[in-house]
């Protein structure tokens, strides 16, 4: 079982990047995807997420309006695409395969699996 978050890396403020979350080694299909995030000195919090079932999609306050969560499940791979990044985004950003219901993604601990983080470093 293994889930591969890539495409972290350094970028100005107001640039872009795209994560992926490849998965591998179990039914990716059944479970909901969910990022999470990591700064120095701070703890891990929900970025987004999106479920299989319907597709809805969840964002944090503070991203709506510049990431978008998007699945390829032909290719067991989920994208973050963050545009006009700032700052503050500057983190290890996870992702997280979760069999919980929709109302528990917010939760890390709902989350079965993990990926090995990807940073993403925003320059001002």
């Amino acid at each position: 079982v293994q889930l591969q978050a890539s495409g972290g890396g350094l970028v100005q403020a107001g640039g872009s990047l795209r994560l992926a979350c490849a998965a591998s080694g179990f039914i990716f299909d059944d479970y909901a995807i969910g990022w999470f995030r990591q700064a120095p000195g701070k703890e891990r919090e929900g970025v987004s997420c999106i479920s299989r079932s319907d597709g809805s999609t969840y964002y944090e306050d503070s991203v709506k309006g510049r990431f978008t969560i998007s699945s390829d499940y032909a290719k067991n791979t989920v994208y973050l695409q963050m545009n006009t990044l700032k700052p503050e985004d500057t983190a290890v950003y996870y992702c997280g395969a979760s069999l919980g219901a929709w109302s528990t993604l917010h939760d890390q601990n709902m989350y079965n699996y993990w990926g090995q983080g990807t940073l993403v470093t925003v320059s001002s």
